[in-house]
């Protein structure tokens, strides 16, 4: 009696235990996990967090550059011993001997030298700035419109795994279904009323369909393992989806929908972007024909044995303007492509935008048309089954063949296999409109 307890207390555990190791996974949480863990996110965040980090490398070229520098400089060069001498503090009167000065004798150098420079008028530090801002802005837009473009994806796979596993349970009612006739078909036949013909007929038609439900449930498999592989889940992970009303409502659409569509876009944001960056390159390319001007200060040591002392020591400051005179045109043609790329840049924003309209004009066409489908094949479905029910009636009355009844059947397993189908499209074409208005991710974590 004891060890049947256990053994049901046992059972009982292991049951929950299983259950609780299946994950349910409704469509909202399939998004936000593909939203976190899947790759192309991720790589999209670090170039997104590259980008930033470029801003603060274009901001650190208004800060002064210091720098630190210990050489050994040996040579018996004329100029380079008598400088040498100079820096240490050691030159004498007989370094002025015609023999000495002629041909001196090798001499070494330790110099310690702290050196700063620092940019005080440098035109093309601005304009590098905003395109380092830009670039920032635009790596920011593209992970935007990656996790845009990875949640509709998710989207698109969860349905096709709901349509799967829809497609799997009419194929096994198509199994059953078949299975019925040719137990019919054997039935009249070991009556001596039907025709052996009729039952291999029948049995024929249960292989096929048989051949479609090892395909619907191979379907399935590999939906559901597509599914795993983009929200990021471990191999080992099993699921369980929890379905979603295919109805997914929509606004209708006017000029206020379009135009939201024009400013929520990714493209038309990044076409922005893009014109405003061409507009710094062309200040960046015009910053080139100004002077710059910069200021220098250095503090060294001079040493003949030891390095990191001092024989002598000395310090310089000034300040300094280069102004670039003639460089063989390459200014002008810098500007000139600087004035290309900007009117490229214009041209693709009214590309994208016509794109954008065509786009989100097509994708309301589409849904009408996946609506007025998925009424249809609705209609079509009930008239299949009720010509499969009556022509089984008369099939068992001797009224009909089995090929009119097999006919029937297929004609009915083609329409439970096309409203899934249908069901699916008209549910995936409602959440392209939202993934033409640029709002997919908002609309549907909502």
């Amino acid at each position: 009696m004891y060890r049947l307890l256990i053994m049901i207390v046992v059972l009982q555990f292991s049951v929950a235990a299983a259950a609780a190791e299946t994950l349910k996974l409704s469509l909202r949480n399939a998004m936000s996990m593909a939203l976190e863990n899947n790759s192309q996110i991720k790589a999209a965040r670090f170039n997104s967090q590259s980008s930033r980090l470029g801003v603060d490398s274009a901001n650190s070229r208004y800060l002064p550059a210091v720098t630190f520098e210990e050489t050994l400089v040996a040579s018996n060069s004329p100029i380079n011993t008598f400088m040498m001498k100079l820096d240490e503090g050691r030159f004498t009167n007989n370094d002025f001997l015609i023999h000495n000065l002629n041909s001196p004798s090798a001499q070494h150098d330790f110099k310690t030298a702290l050196s700063i420079q620092q940019p005080l008028f440098v035109p093309s530090l601005a304009p590098m700035k905003e395109l380092a801002v830009k670039d920032a802005q635009k790596s920011e837009l593209e992970l935007e419109a990656i996790r845009q473009g990875i949640a509709f994806q998710v989207f698109h796979v969860y349905l096709e795994v709901q349509k799967s596993d829809a497609q799997l349970k009419a194929a096994d009612k198509a199994v059953a279904d078949a299975r019925e006739n040719m137990r019919l078909a054997t039935v009249r036949t070991t009556e001596g009323v039907g025709l052996r013909s009729d039952e291999l007929r029948s049995r024929t038609h249960l292989s096929s369909v048989e051949q479609q439900l090892i395909s619907a449930s191979n379907n399935l498999t590999l939906a559901r393992f597509k599914l795993a592989l983009l929200i990021g889940l471990p191999e080992e992970t099993t699921y369980e989806i929890s379905g979603f009303e295919e109805r997914i409502t929509v606004p209708v659409i006017s000029d206020q929908v379009i135009k939201d569509a024009l400013e929520n876009r990714v493209e038309i944001r990044q076409s922005h972007v893009d014109i405003e960056k061409s507009d710094s390159a062309l200040r960046l390319a015009r910053s080139e024909y100004l002077p710059t001007v910069g200021a220098f200060a250095s503090y060294q040591l001079n040493a003949k044995d030891v390095p990191f002392t001092s024989d002598n020591d000395a310090w310089t400051v000034g300040v300094s303007l280069k102004w670039n005179l003639f460089d063989g045109f390459r200014r002008g043609s810098e500007r000139k492509r600087a004035l290309s790329g900007q009117s490229a840049a214009r041209e693709m924003l009214v590309s994208a935008t016509q794109d954008i309209k065509y786009q989100l004009r097509e994708s309301y066409v589409r849904r009408e048309e996946a609506g007025k489908r998925l009424e249809v094949t609705r209609h079509a479905l009930l008239d299949a089954e009720e010509t499969v029910r009556l022509l089984t009636k008369r099939y068992e009355n001797s009224l009909a063949t089995m090929v009119e009844l097999l006919d029937a059947q297929t004609a009915l397993n083609q329409t439970r296999a096309g409203l899934v189908e249908t069901e699916a499209g008209y549910a995936l074409a409602g959440g392209r409109v939202y993934y033409m208005t640029g709002t997919f991710v908002k609309e549907m974590l909502k």
